[in-house]
């Protein structure tokens, strides 16, 4: 549930209300705005019945949330999350760009590819260590190798870095080398590795699952802010349906509808979405119109001999013409970047 206090409500009506929820045993998550602060309850709420919480001098009204996640409610947290990684920052203000090839395949592919993409404007690179492949025989990626490069990368170029993470052992070697983690979309319900990436501490990506449900997803989330780790993006990257045109179905109205159910940014990964080049950019462009914080891109110096992912990957003057043809989109909403 959360307490809602009245407009103007002191600091020591607020600390007696929030000692009266630690005492029953409750977490108490504060959300301090212009006028109103809420107080977010998480725990056994039982133990607060009788309490008489309402009856406190500065508590406006008790609302009882419903939904199965809390921490990642905007019911809890009304006010946009920003989350900084590096010298990037990601919510409702810029437009973040990650770009970069689905898989590292060499030193020179990730400098080059780095130096292109910085040049048309993304702040980010994206790059595949560890990749989970379908089959067990397509490219597996360079693992901890492929990560030595991506930090050599940030240090040459600036650009912050995000790379997949597969399990404990990807993101204990991670978070040596790159600004945030990715959590792919076989892993978004693979509890245990959430866990692990909220305990690291670093920002975390967090994609959405092949046929996962918005609840599912913001669950998935909640098990990563849970252990204190609020540095939490979401990627919509299309949901596996009956259609076979395109690799995935790209769901544009998730973006609308986390912004009514959640706090945290989200960015839209056409790529993925798709598979094919040639939709990215009218993808991208409706991604940024619905309200989007970012954009995920595949970009190679060269997508025919692309170990992983070439159809669906921009060559350098392709991504070069996508920044500049979504750059009114963005000033549409408001966003630099």
């Amino acid at each position: 549930m959360i307490i809602i206090m009245k407009p103007g409500a002191t600091d020591p009506e607020v600390k007696a209300v929030t000692d009266l929820v630690k005492s029953s045993g409750c977490q108490v998550h504060l959300s301090r705005g212009d006028e109103v602060t809420i107080v977010g309850v998480v725990g056994d709420k039982t133990k607060l019945f009788g309490s008489n919480i309402e009856l406190n001098p500065g508590v406006d009204r008790i609302v009882q949330v419903t939904e199965s996640y809390k921490l990642v409610n905007k019911k809890f947290h009304p006010h946009p999350t920003v989350v900084n990684v590096g010298n990037a920052v990601i919510g409702p203000d810029t437009l973040t760009v990650m770009a970069g090839p689905c898989a590292i395949e060499s030193e020179e592919q990730l400098m080059t590819t780095a130096k292109e993409v910085k040049k048309a404007g993304a702040t980010f690179v994206r790059g595949g260590a560890y990749k989970p492949r379908t089959s067990p025989y397509s490219f597996q990626g360079l693992e901890e190798e492929g990560l030595k490069y991506m930090k050599e990368v940030h240090e040459e170029t600036g650009l912050s870095v995000i790379c997949e993470v597969t399990s404990l052992h990807a993101i204990e070697s991670a978070v040596r080398y790159v600004d945030m983690l990715q959590i792919g979309a076989r892993n978004m319900q693979n509890f245990e590795l959430l866990k692990e990436a909220g305990r690291s501490g670093m920002p975390v990506l967090l994609k959405r699952g092949l046929a996962a449900t918005i609840d599912e997803w913001l669950n998935a989330a909640e098990y990563i802010i849970s252990e204190g780790n609020p540095n939490i993006v979401l990627c919509e990257r299309g949901i596996r349906t009956f259609e076979p045109s395109t690799r995935n179905t790209l769901d544009l109205s998730a973006v609308c509808v986390l912004r009514k159910k959640t706090h945290l940014p989200v960015i839209v990964d056409p790529s993925h979405a798709t598979g094919v080049r040639e939709y990215i950019e009218p993808l991208a462009k409706a991604s940024v119109a619905a309200g989007a914080d970012g954009l995920m891109i595949e970009v190679h110096p060269d997508p025919k001999h692309a170990l992983s992912d070439g159809p669906q990957s921009l060559t350098f003057g392709e991504f070069d013409v996508l920044m500049n043809d979504i750059r009114p989109y963005a000033d549409l909403q408001k966003r630099k970047f």
